[in-house]
C-alpha cells in the first residue's frame, strides 16, 4: 500500500504516474478537499468567473476507474516503526511506502492581532471560503506583502469594488526578485488601477481590533482603517503534524535528490520538501506548481522505473499582475553579476516589456523575463539549455511567441533597438529557421 498525504499537484501527479507503472494499492489522504483541484484557480471563483467544480480537472469517477482510494481526513501522527498513519477521525492506515506532499501554509510573523477575524492568507479552499465570508459588504481592505499572492488578493478585492491599501516593505514592487526595470514596469501597470493604492517602504506593525479587525498600524506610525487584512508574506512548509515523528526537518522535510527522507520508505515532494543539497542555481525549497508536478512524476519513476535523481530542467514560472501576463525562464537576477549583461525592450503603449539576460563574454542566453507576451516554453528551454547566443535568440524571437501579431507589430522594433544598443546588424530570420526550431522541440 502506497499512502500519499496531500492531494495537491505533487501528490496527485505521483499517484497518477505510479498507477501507470504499477497496480500497487494507492490511498490519498487530504483534509482540504476530497478531490484534487487547481489551486491557481481559486481567485477566479471569488471573482465569479468559475465555480469550484470547474477547477477539478478529473471527473469524480476517475479515481475509482484508476483504483486510487481517496480519504477525506487529517493526518495527526506517523508511526514509522510500525509503518502506520493515524488520522483525526480515528483511522489507522498501514503503508509500505509513504509519500508526504502536504504543501504549504501562509506565513504569520507574530504581529499583534494577526489572529483576529478578517485577517488571513490565501492558500487553501478553506482560505477562499473564509475570505468570501469576511469580505461581504465591506469597503476597505489592506493587503500586506509585495509578491504574487498579494497581487492576486488585491485583484480579487478590487473586482468587488473594495478599496485596497497594498503594503510593500521594499522601495520597488517585488524588488528581491525582479530587476529594477522590470519592477518599475509592473509598478506603472499597477498604478493604472485606481482602486489599488500602492504603499512602498511600508511595513505592518500591528493589527487593531477586539474580535474583528478594525485597522492596522504601520511601522511609520500611520493607522489605516480597514475591515479585512490579507497576509501575503509568503508560505512555509506545512509540517506541524510531523512533530515527534522522527522524520528530519528544518524549514521543510529534509530530502536527498531521490526525494528520500531520513526514514526508509518515507518520501517528500512539493512545497513541503527541502533538499539537503539543492541543484546548483536552484533553491532548497521550490514552492512552484510546475516543480511540484515534476517531483511527483519523477518520484513515481524512481520507485517503479529507474532510480534517477531529481532533474527539474530549466527554471520556469508564470503569473499575472491583474491583466499583465508574466513569464520567466532560466536565471534573471534582480542585480546583474559582473559577467552578465541585459537587453531590455519596453513598449509602454502596448504594455510589453522584455528583459533578456546573457553572459557578457560568450553572449549565451541565461534567462528572460517577459511581460505582456506569452512565449513558448519549449523554445526558450532549448535556447537556454544549449547556451544559444543572444543575437540568434533576438533574430529568431518570433518562433517563441504564441501571438501571431508579434512578428508584424513588435519584432522589427525589438531588433532595431538591439542593433542600436549593441552595434549589430541583425535581420529577421528566414521562416525556415522557425520551422526547424519548432520541429526540434517536439
Amino acid at each position: 500500500m502506497i499512502v500519499i498525504i496531500g492531494n495537491g499537484i505533487s501528490g496527485v501527479t505521483a499517484a497518477r504516474h505510479i498507477r501507470k507503472l504499477s497496480d500497487t494499492p494507492i490511498t490519498i489522504i487530504s483534509s482540504e478537499s476530497k478531490y484534487f483541484y487547481s489551486r491557481t484557480a481559486l481567485m477566479y471563483i471569488y471573482m465569479g468567473h468559475m465555480k469550484f467544480e470547474h477547477t477539478q480537472p478529473y471527473e469524480d469517477s476517475f479515481w475509482d476507474k484508476n483504483d486510487i482510494s481517496l480519504l477525506y481526513d487529517h493526518v495527526n501522527q506517523i508511526d514509522h516503526t510500525n509503518n502506520e498513519v493515524y488520522t483525526e477521525k480515528g483511522k489507522v492506515i498501514n503503508y509500505t511506502k509513504l509519500i508526504i506532499a502536504s504543501g504549504s501554509k501562509p506565513n504569520k510573523f507574530g504581529w499583534k492581532g494577526q489572529d483576529l477575524k478578517g485577517v488571513q492568507g490565501l492558500y487553501s479552499k478553506q482560505d477562499l471560503e473564509s475570505m468570501e465570508l469576511s469580505t461581504k459588504n465591506i469597503s476597505n481592505a489592506v493587503v500586506v506583502g509585495g509578491g504574487l499572492i498579494g497581487v492576486e488578493m488585491a485583484e480579487m478585492l478590487a473586482s468587488r469594488k473594495i478599496k485596497v491599501k497594498f503594503l510593500v516593505r521594499e522601495t520597488h514592487f517585488w524588488g528581491g526578485i525582479l530587476p529594477k526595470e522590470d519592477s518599475e514596469f509592473v509598478m506603472s501597470h499597477l498604478n493604472k488601477h485606481p482602486e489599488i493604492e500602492m504603499m512602498y517602504n511600508t511595513e505592518l506593525d500591528e493589527i487593531i481590533g477586539d474580535n474583528i479587525v478594525e485597522a492596522i498600524k504601520t511601522k511609520n506610525g500611520e493607522t489605516i482603517p480597514c475591515e479585512f487584512v490579507g497576509l501575503a508574506v509568503g508560505v512555509s512548509p506545512n509540517i506541524d503534524f510531523l512533530t515527534n515523528s522522527g522524520i528530519e526537518t528544518q524549514r521543510g522535510i529534509l530530502i536527498n535528490n531521490n526525494f528520500e527522507t531520513s526514514i526508509p520508505d518515507i518520501y517528500a515532494i512539493g512545497d513541503c520538501a527541502e533538499f539537503k543539497t539543492p541543484i546548483i542555481g536552484r533553491r532548497n525549497i521550490e514552492q512552484v506548481w510546475y516543480t511540484g508536478r515534476i517531483m511527483g512524476e519523477q518520484l513515481a519513476n524512481h520507485l517503479f522505473k529507474s532510480k534517477t535523481e531529481y532533474e527539474p530542467g530549466i527554471w520556469f514560472n508564470s503569473a499575472k499582475f491583474f491583466d499583465l501576463e508574466y513569464q520567466t525562464y532560466g536565471k534573471v537576477s534582480n542585480v546583474l553579476s559582473e559577467n552578465e549583461d541585459a537587453f531590455i525592450y519596453t513598449d509602454q503603449k502596448s504594455e510589453i516589456h522584455l528583459n533578456f539576460t546573457f553572459e557578457r563574454e560568450t553572449g549565451a542566453i541565461i534567462g528572460v523575463n517577459t511581460f505582456g507576451l506569452r512565449l513558448r516554453h519549449l523554445v526558450f528551454e532549448k535556447w537556454i539549455a544549449e547556451n544559444t547566443h543572444i543575437e540568434k535568440v533576438i533574430s529568431q524571437l518570433s518562433v517563441a511567441n504564441f501571438d501571431p501579431e508579434f512578428y508584424k507589430k513588435h519584432e522589427p522594433k525589438i531588433i532595431d533597438q538591439f542593433n542600436r544598443q549593441f552595434n549589430t546588424k541583425l535581420k529577421l530570420a528566414d521562416k525556415k529557421w522557425w520551422q526547424t526550431i519548432i520541429k526540434s522541440t517536439h
